[in-house]
């Protein structure tokens, strides 16, 4: 469950950030929250697949993890949100 609230918190931040950063796939906040969320969770779960991310060690929570699931939602939100963000504004003109 931490695994999956990691990567929704990190996509979230990601996809914010990449609606700042790139202007033209900015769409809106709430926009840009929910795209990096999806793309954060989306991703999160296929980079944890491929590198065999641990979850809980010892009945503790383990914090290398739990950072690696928030960077790895955070990059795969941003990509997600700022693919989005051009196809849509390309659609509307």
């Amino acid at each position: 469950m931490e695994q999956l609230i990691g990567q929704l918190v990190g996509g979230a931040i990601g996809g914010t950030g990449g609606g700042k950063v790139v202007k033209g796939s900015d769409m809106g906040s709430l926009g840009n929250m929910f795209a990096g969320a999806v793309g954060g969770v989306g991703g999160g779960q296929l980079l944890s697949g491929l590198l065999g991310a641990g979850g809980a060690a010892a009945g503790g929570m383990d914090l290398g993890a739990l950072a690696a699931n928030l960077v790895g939602g955070g990059v795969a939100g941003l990509v997600v949100q700022v693919v989005v963000g051009m196809i849509i504004k390309k659609i509307k003109g």
